[in-house]
């Protein structure tokens, strides 16, 4: 079995066949954990996409087009459409998340916009204003 170990993402062969993606602990990651860091200071509007693990410390207007884990840290604000396989929401999103794997939204995050889904994980103290559809999002719809 080959196990490959990227930040604090595990993947496994039979966990990628079955396009199963398995996070350790969303609560400590930094910077070396992912691929690109949009930093607190700075304002971004148009169109990210990327495949790679991707956080956003600033602030991001316009949509997210993606095939990995988005995580939108506590001071982040985004008003954009969201579409990728897992995002994990600690602060601010403006907009309608569409995961083909989980959305997670911690204690600090706010979201006001749908989702549509097939797991959600919701932590006290979060804020969700929107409609909520716990459906199966094929891959390539995103």
């Amino acid at each position: 079995m080959h196990v490959a170990y990227l930040g604090r993402l595990i993947y496994n062969d039979e966990d990628v066949r079955k396009g199963v993606m398995a996070i350790i602990n969303t609560d400590n990651l930094d910077d070396d954990d992912f691929d690109t860091v949009l930093s607190q200071d700075i304002d971004f509007s148009g169109t990210v996409s990327f495949e790679e693990p991707f956080l956003i410390r600033g602030n991001v207007s316009g949509d997210i087009d993606a095939k990995g884990l988005l995580v939108i840290d506590e001071e982040a604000v985004v008003n954009a459409g969201i579409r990728t396989s897992r995002v994990v929401i600690k602060g601010l999103v403006k907009g309608d998340v569409i995961a083909s794997e989980k959305v997670e939204l911690a204690s600090t995050g706010r979201l006001e916009g749908d989702i549509v889904t097939p797991e959600i994980s919701m932590e006290n103290g979060c804020v969700f204003n929107g409609r909520c559809s716990m459906t199966v999002v094929k891959e390539a719809n995103l």
